[in-house]
């Protein structure tokens, strides 16, 4: 009998070890979780419903927020004016991801063939021009491609050129100043993923006769593609709202996405109509991140 006692205290000691360890599990997640959510609820979610708020609300003559339910603002979003602005900022965000897909997936590439120390260094040189501020590096192109720029000058001495070429202050500087600062963007996932793929795969692939080619199209470019739409999505959706690479490149010749919000928001004092734009932005971006998961793409590749 004193054997039967001992072995239900045994076990009713044991269970309770088994709940308070439970309990100390869970309140530590708890811990974890309640800091990080309540940053997110702050700085994002109040922020993105108060701009969903917003872009359902009215304006005043002098620019104030009038609490009156509209749809107006989202009507305006597809006037023909501001279709050609979307279709402009479409047509530079497309050809800046191309541009950065064609320059980053052959350093990408070669990136991941080296050994850990030279993709140490390959990647660290990649990353580090992204601690200075943007608009220095811009100015600093500016600097470089204007009209009485060092390029220009250079040029015209040597009699190479006859007169300035314009480099900068169009669509062309746009291209340049966008994919310059979005290029890492591309390559780290596109590094990402290649840098995961099994080199067992390609070595079979070589010992069964496959040319270099056919292990690229075949192996390497399929198993890459989940880094290539993350790269993609990385890119094209910031350069829709990089107004200020607009504004310096372009020399403001070139209204975007991004200056037509800026421009509700700072000039115009329509913040309901700027607020809808950037909904409608958001929904884009929403899109886009539920075909990337569709096509096979985890999250973790776009952070």
């Amino acid at each position: 009998m004193e054997a039967k006692d001992k072995n239900f205290s045994t076990k009713l000691s044991a269970k309770k070890r088994t709940r308070s360890g439970n309990f100390a599990q869970v309140l530590l997640k708890w811990i974890q979780i309640i800091p990080v959510s309540i940053w997110m609820l702050l700085l994002v979610v109040i922020p993105l419903l108060y701009v969903l708020l917003m872009s359902f609300l009215s304006r005043n003559y002098y620019g104030g927020l009038v609490y009156k339910f509209t749809l107006g603002n989202y009507s305006q979003v597809f006037t023909w004016q501001n279709l050609k602005i979307y279709g402009q900022s479409i047509w530079i965000g497309l050809l800046s991801t191309l541009i950065c897909l064609l320059i980053a997936y052959p350093f990408a590439l070669f990136t991941a063939q080296k050994g850990p120390i030279a993709k140490m260094i390959l990647m660290t040189l990649v990353i580090v021009p992204s601690v200075s501020n943007s608009l220095v590096r811009l100015f600093s192109w500016v600097t470089l491609l204007r009209r009485t720029g060092v390029i220009n000058t250079v040029l015209e001495k040597l009699g190479i050129i006859n007169q300035p070429l314009a480099m900068v202050y169009n669509t062309g500087g746009i291209v340049l100043g966008m994919s310059y600062l979005l290029l890492m963007f591309m390559i780290i996932p596109i590094f990402n993923s290649l840098d995961r793929i099994d080199h067992n795969l390609i070595e079979a692939a070589a010992d069964l006769g496959a040319s270099k080619w056919q292990i690229l199209k075949e192996i390497i470019i399929p198993l890459s593609m989940p880094g290539v739409f993350a790269g993609c999505i990385m890119v094209f959706i910031p350069s829709l709202g990089y107004f200020f690479v607009s504004d310096v490149m372009g020399g403001g010749t070139s209204i975007m996405m991004g200056n037509l919000i800026e421009n509700q928001f700072q000039v115009s004092r329509n913040w309901p109509f700027g607020a809808a734009i950037s909904v409608m932005l958001i929904v884009l971006t929403l899109v886009l991140l539920v075909i990337f998961q569709h096509r096979g793409g985890k999250m973790e590749d776009l952070s």
